[in-house]
């Protein structure tokens, strides 16, 4: 559903704003933003970030270019000024992938302006500020090698929401994990989503187990004190 997909955003914006500390969270759970000035400050940061990363490309861009056209034809400089050319170009590339990305934010805002939305947004940032060392324990539990700590700010808050989703907010796991790796696909890079969907598949597979034992738990103790009973 659309709007349950614009109010993740909405959320994953509103929690890079928040500070990213279990025990400062939990003296701050009074005072958390409201959405509107989450998405505002979410906004003024993305239009910085693309406006200072078009004015790298285009430094380099410049440089890049006079590098090539001052070098000699010795292939030690010709090659070192192509590699400045294609990483400008590269740069240059992200900027304008950027920029398309904020040109979408007019219709982004028109549709975090629903109730819906924003109450959903609300909604999920209330339930990670309220449980984050629980959905950050399932998460560190999920990883091999790995812990939450070291991914990018980005990444974690993604797969915090998905868990959030499906812990609080009863989102069915297959959807929380499809709806994660296409928030990643926008916000992060191949890596990031294909470690997130790795990582979200584990922490299902973690909470189904657990969903199991603890259903046979009961199971378990009536046959151990039923086995008790029937002793001579």
């Amino acid at each position: 559903m659309q709007s349950r997909r614009i109010a993740r955003e909405l959320a994953l914006l509103g929690m890079s704003q928040l500070i990213d500390d279990p025990k400062r969270s939990r003296k701050a759970k009074a005072a958390t933003p409201s959405v509107d000035t989450l998405l505002t400050e979410a906004i003024r940061t993305l239009t910085v970030e693309v406006k200072e990363t078009l004015e790298a490309a285009s430094a380099e861009l410049v440089r890049g270019n006079r590098q090539l056209l001052n070098s000699e034809t010795r292939s030690g400089n010709l090659n070192e000024a192509q590699s400045t050319v294609k990483e400008a170009i590269e740069q240059v590339q992200t900027a304008i992938n950027r920029l398309g990305a904020a040109t979408e934010l007019p219709e982004f805002v028109q549709l975090a302006g629903r109730k819906d939305v924003q109450d959903y947004a609300q909604r999920i940032i209330t339930q990670l500020i309220q449980h984050r060392e629980d959905i950050d324990q399932q998460l560190d539990g999920a990883m091999v090698g790995w812990n939450l700590k070291r991914l990018a700010r980005v990444d974690r808050d993604i797969l915090r929401i998905a868990v959030a989703e499906i812990l609080y907010l009863a989102v069915d796991k297959r959807i929380a994990i499809d709806e994660a790796i296409e928030v990643a696909k926008r916000y992060s890079d191949e890596d990031g989503y294909r470690f997130i969907n790795g990582v979200m598949r584990r922490v299902t597979d973690r909470l189904q187990q657990q969903d199991l034992d603890a259903r046979s738990a009961p199971l378990n103790q009536f046959a151990n004190d039923s086995s008790a009973t029937d002793e001579p």
